[in-house]
């Protein structure tokens, strides 16, 4: 037998990227049988890798949408999904929620017609309006940062829509047929605070460009009962075999077009017969790879948060990227934040520092008492708003007994004689004078997430690494 190129990269770029969390080869089988007279392996495991923004984003989609009404976090296609309230501690609908701003989304269809969005005047409260294609892209993002917060209407067109945008409508071109507008609205979470949330968005207008000028109500939804509706979506999409992926994958492109710049990538791709607006052969596919390429490709996917040559910052224990919302062809990183923050914003907007572990690599436990400290003048830099979220091993929130999910400057915390702000990270109270700089914590493991909205672009700025994240350390 003679070993190709091709079967020399998968033995060892590719072995490295099969070994999982768990420490285990991902496939079932051995090394030299996967990549017997396989040379096309890796040219399916990278359409593997670039499809899977737009895969996973369809079965979001239908997760979200399989309802008659809008009900919580769901809501039929072409009908706004309006949350009222921050989740509490046992809220299980999708990992590391917020309690900093209140949804306003929706999943629409422009493929057919383009869509009126309307926004009222926000009275100078922080919001964002980002608009993401099939590919995860945010292809605009009107809000605070960008358009201001007065009335803005909308009218959302999809590929190769030519006709006239209506007078005062601002035109916002995607590049697919699917839309998910993902707004978000600030709220310190007051019950007169969450009334005029509540207010705003019941002002927000989505209808199709024919109902202009008419009445409009949703249609009703129609259930299917054959989605899924419990299982995860990330694990339902892991667990397509690689026919099944790449017929799903064919489908959606045909209204779901790739960017000129993915040319080189799809001229690649014909090798296995994945060609834009042509149905898959799945019989194209060798029947070895039905588990072991999904499972080997989508540990490429994970493994590219430690290994990514600069797509994500490791310092003092946090984990973030700069590299969000506009992806080029930097496919892993796509997929990657696709896997673990499905619907992040550009930078600009939000960057997302995580922390798993202290700076030494110890996991953080409820046992200790832990402090982060900002130094005077070295706030987290943002004009928007910043927060630190508490989140429980599967990054859910921690029920607590002053009803405390995160730490910001709207919880009124006390500053030290020197200006700086020491926060507080731990199970049992620090006492009623320095309750006001408290983030509970849980009794066994837990993690941070420091979010920044609307960061400063000025030095120092996380956006160029000028600005440091100070580690979070053991108290004494």
């Amino acid at each position: 037998m003679s070993i190709s190129r091709r079967a020399l990269f998968l033995g060892t770029t590719a072995l490295a990227a099969a070994v999982s969390a768990r420490g285990a080869l991902a496939w079932d089988g051995p090394i030299l049988d996967l990549v017997e007279g396989a040379e096309g392996f890796d040219v399916a495991s990278d359409a593997y890798v670039y499809g899977y923004p737009l895969v996973t984003m369809e079965m979001t989609r239908r997760v979200m949408t399989n309802v008659a009404q809008a009900e919580g976090t769901r809501a039929p296609m072409g009908t706004l999904i309006k949350l009222r309230a921050y989740p509490d501690a046992s809220f299980r609908d999708v990992t590391a929620p917020n309690a900093d701003t209140l949804y306003t989304t929706a999943f629409f269809d422009v493929g057919d017609e383009p869509w009126v969005v309307s926004v009222p005047d926000m009275k100078g409260r922080y919001f964002l309006l980002p608009f993401l294609d099939g590919w995860t892209d945010v292809f605009q993002v009107p809000g605070s940062r960008t358009t201001g917060t007065g009335a803005q209407t909308y009218l959302v067109t999809g590929p190769g829509w030519s006709g006239k945008v209506p007078d005062g409508m601002v035109q916002l071109k995607s590049p697919t047929s699917m839309v998910w507008m993902l707004g978000r609205i600030y709220c310190t979470g007051t019950p007169e605070d969450y009334a005029a949330v509540h207010a705003l968005q019941d002002q927000f207008k989505l209808f199709p460009l024919s109902a202009l000028g008419k009445d409009y109500t949703p249609p009703a939804g129609k259930v299917d009962a054959d989605i899924d509706m419990k299982t995860p979506v990330r694990d339902q999409v892991n667990a397509l075999s690689a026919a099944e992926y790449f017929t799903l994958l064919a489908q959606l492109l045909k209204s779901n077009p790739p960017s000129a710049k993915d040319a080189p990538a799809l001229e690649r791709f014909k090798q296995i017969g994945l060609v834009p607006g042509q149905d898959f052969d799945a019989k194209a596919i060798d029947a070895r790879w039905a588990k072991r390429l999904p499972q080997l490709s989508f540990d490429r996917i994970m493994l590219h948060f430690k290994f990514s040559g600069g797509d994500v910052e490791h310092i003092n224990g946090w984990g973030y990227t700069t590299k969000t919302g506009l992806y080029g062809t930097d496919y892993l990183q796509r997929a990657l934040i696709t896997a673990i923050g499905l619907g992040a914003n550009r930078p600009q907007d939000a960057v997302y520092p995580t922390s798993l572990k202290d700076k030494d690599g110890r996991e953080y436990r409820g046992a200790n008492k832990y402090e982060l400290r900002f130094a005077a003048g070295q706030l987290p830099p943002v004009k928007g708003f910043w927060s630190l979220t508490m989140y429980d091993a599967g990054m859910f929130f921690v029920a607590n007994p002053i009803d405390r999910y995160s730490m910001s400057m709207r919880a009124n915390p006390k500053l030290e004689a020197d200006g700086s702000l020491v926060i507080y990270v731990q199970n049992e109270s620090p006492g009623a004078g320095k309750e006001a700089n408290w983030l509970p914590a849980p009794k066994d493991r837990f993690n941070l997430m420091l979010r920044l909205y609307w960061p400063d672009e000025n030095t120092p700025s996380i956006l160029d690494g000028s600005w440091v994240i100070p580690a979070v350390t053991k108290a004494g």
